[in-house]
Parts: C-alpha cells; structure tokens; sequence
C-alpha cells in the first residue's frame, strides 16, 4: 500500500502541474569563471541544455521517417515533450509514453521496435531531466513503466526480431543512477549548508546567552560589593557619633537590614546564571586603569598597541569600568586573530556626560595567517554596550584596518539617578 501510494503520489497526481524549471545560480564555481558579460546568463544554462537536447531528438526523429505523420510522431511529438519538461516535467514524460505505440506503428518490420531513434533519445532524455528536477523514487517508477511497456509491446506488437526493450532499459538505467547521484548529491549539500546555517545561528544564540551570563555574574559580584559595603557602614556608622539618638540608630538598622535583604535576593535572581563549578574571583574586577597591564600583555605577544588618553580623568561607575575594560580586551583580541602583524591604537577619551573609546588597527602584514572567527567578539561587545544604553559603530579603514568606537554615557552628579529624561 506504501508503494502504490509513492507511485500515485509521484507520476499520477499532479503530473500536468505547472512547475517551471528554476533558473540556476549564478556564483557557482563554474559561472565566477565565466566573463562578466557572459555571467548573468549562466543561470538560463539548464534551459539552454534542454532546448539543445530537444534539438537533436527533432534532427534524429526528422531523418528517420519519410514525412508526413511520421514526422510529428518522430520528431515533433518527442522533441515537445522534451522541452516540456521545463514546465511539467512527469507531464512530458506521460505524452511521449502515450506517443510510442503509434511512433513504433509507423517503423517498417527491420526498424528498432517500439522505440524510435528520435524517440529512444527523447526517453531517455525525459526521464533523465524529470530525475534530476524530481527525486530518485519517481527515476525508479519511470523506469518500471518503461520497462512494463516495453515488454507488454513485445508481447503484443512485436514483430519477431528488431526489439530494443533491452537496449532501453540498459541506457535508461545507467542514465537514471547518474541524474539520482547527482540529485542525491546536490541535496545532500543543501542540507549540509542548511544545518551548517542552523549550526551557526545556534552558535551565535549560545554564545549571545554566555556573554548575557557573563555580564549578569560580573555585575552580580559589582552589585554585591557595593550592597556589602553599604551593610557594613550602616552597622557601623552609630558607634563613630557619641551618643547617638534613637532615630538614628534605628534608620542605621533600617538600612543595613534593607542592604541584606537586597543582597540575599539580588543572589537569589542571578544564582541561576551561575554554573555549579562557578567562582567569584578572588581579585577585583578590572578597570580602566588596568589598562597598561593588558597592553603589556597583548605586547608580549608581539602586537604593539599604542594608548591615547584625552580629558581630564576621573572614577566612573565599577560597571562602566569593567565594560569598557572588556571592550578594549576584546577588540585587541579581534586584532591578535584577524590581523596579525598589525599595529593598535587604544584612544580613552573622558568627555562631558560620558566616556568614549576608540580602538583602531593596522592591516595584516600578511607574515602570519590570520584566523578568522564568527563575529561572536562583537556581539558581546555590542550586549555590553547596550545594556548601559551606550552606541557602537564598527568599521573599516581606508588602509584596510578595522575601528571600533564606543560612547558609554555616565550620569553626572546633579543628575537624578532615576534615568535620563
């Protein structure tokens, strides 16, 4: 029941649907090595193909009868239905079926039976373009119906010797393997470049998420230093005033018990975030002024970064800090696989209501094989700069570089904390 259902489904329903044939691409590697002018026709080469074949099965079919009916049954109705299957491929396939008995009525008793030369051609042909625009599985039921047909002539119009079923079947089946390898191949990649797209996207999604969870510890371990801090002055504060009211002890109380508070559920909302094997560092987190320890690092590995400070400098939030510390470490990275060899320029510009930076490398002196990535560096970027509302431009350079530059808006004193307006 599962066969008659593949065969119904693949050669009786919908078999004079119009499905026209696609035209092919046209930066393969084959159509990149044509010439410019030539190129944007490279994908109406399946069509050229076709309408060639058709050609030659008119030509063979034309010098093989006398005239007259003979003709179309020989060359006009095969050489249609070739180029039929541009349109409807397992349609074609069915009218040159039909057309063979009354082509191989038409041969004399010493010609090929039941199939034609024109005819012959134009079979295989039809099969072999219905196969490589279809499936493997309608090759396969073609070539049993040829084969049904072909022997049902011989039983019944055969004519004792001159019978090329055999030869049919021969040619038939080796050019129906080749156009399902071929269709079985192309497939293949495109599922191959489908999940590798899959893959990619999967990847990026993960790295995103680590990155987002990167960025929740370090601001949990920020956060919770300074909820600490603030528990730890409210106990102690009462004991630096002599003799303090009870007011203030109480509003001292008050407040370490809701930096406690905070703290416990600030830990209980990010502990999700954290990996069973996580640890809070030791160190502090690094800042701004860590910068000359990561420029003598990533100078040990050869890449000589020089750094620019402008404005006057001053403590900015830890968060800004760290990120913007983080910026910097990523892009010199970007520099160490992407461009070996080059030179970096590290600017730190302290601005009013804000702090910029702008890091800009040479290009790849070409001594060293640089080892591209997935971009997944600036993403992480980018989420660190979003997430304090700041902007980011990336781009490249005249001389073949890469720039990065960022803006991280920092709140001034007078302004309220509650947000911008």
């Amino acid at each position: 029941m599962g066969a008659l259902a593949g065969l119904r489904q693949d050669l009786f329903r919908g078999a004079f649907v119009y499905r026209p044939l696609p035209r092919a691409r046209t930066d393969s590697p084959l159509a990149r090595r044509l010439p410019g002018r030539i190129r944007p026709y490279a994908g109406w080469a399946p069509h050229a193909a076709v309408g060639v074949a058709a050609f030659f099965v008119f030509l063979i079919g034309y010098a093989d009868d006398d005239g007259g009916l003979g003709y179309v049954l020989t060359a006009l109705i095969p050489a249609a239905a070739v180029v039929m299957t541009l349109v409807r491929p397992v349609g074609a396939w069915w009218i040159l079926l039909a057309s063979t008995p009354f082509s191989a009525a038409l041969g004399y008793a010493w010609d090929d039976h039941p199939w034609r030369a024109g005819v012959f051609l134009a079979n295989i042909v039809v099969m072999t373009v219905v196969t490589l625009r279809t499936r493997p599985r309608t090759a396969a039921w073609m070539w049993v119906g040829t084969a049904i047909f072909g022997i049902g002539s011989e039983i019944f119009l055969g004519r004792g010797y001159g019978a090329n079923t055999p030869e049919m079947l021969f040619f038939s089946a080796l050019a129906l393997l080749a156009a399902s390898l071929v269709h079985i191949r192309r497939e293949a990649k495109r599922e191959v470049s489908v999940q590798r797209t899959v893959t990619e996207m999967e990847r990026g999604k993960r790295t995103l998420l680590e990155e987002r969870t990167t960025i929740a510890r370090e601001l949990h371990d920020v956060v919770a230093h300074h909820m600490s801090v603030v528990a730890i002055q409210a106990e102690a504060a009462p004991y630096r005033v002599e003799n303090p009211p009870p007011e203030l002890e109480q509003a001292f109380v008050t407040i370490r018990e809701n930096a406690v508070a905070a703290l416990t559920e600030l830990r209980r909302v990010l502990g999700v975030v954290r990996a069973e094997d996580y640890e809070a560092p030791d160190a502090p987190q690094p800042t701004l002024a860590d910068l000359d320890r990561l420029i003598a690092n990533v100078g040990e590995t050869g890449l000589t970064v020089e750094k620019v400070i402008t404005g006057a400098v001053r403590e900015l939030p830890q968060g800004v800090e760290l990120s913007a510390y983080r910026i910097v470490q990523e892009a010199l990275s970007n520099t160490l696989r992407h461009a070996p060899g080059a030179t970096a320029r590290v600017e730190v510009g302290y601005v009013l209501g804000g702090l910029g930076l702008r890091i800009v490398n040479g290009p790849a002196t070409g001594l060293v094989k640089p080892s591209p990535g997935a971009g997944h560096g600036l993403t992480g970027m980018r989420e660190r700069v979003t997430m304090l509302d700041g902007e980011m431009t990336t781009e490249n350079t005249e001389d073949g570089g890469y720039e990065v530059t960022v803006f991280l808006p920092v709140a001034s004193a007078s302004e309220p904390t509650g947000g911008r307006e």
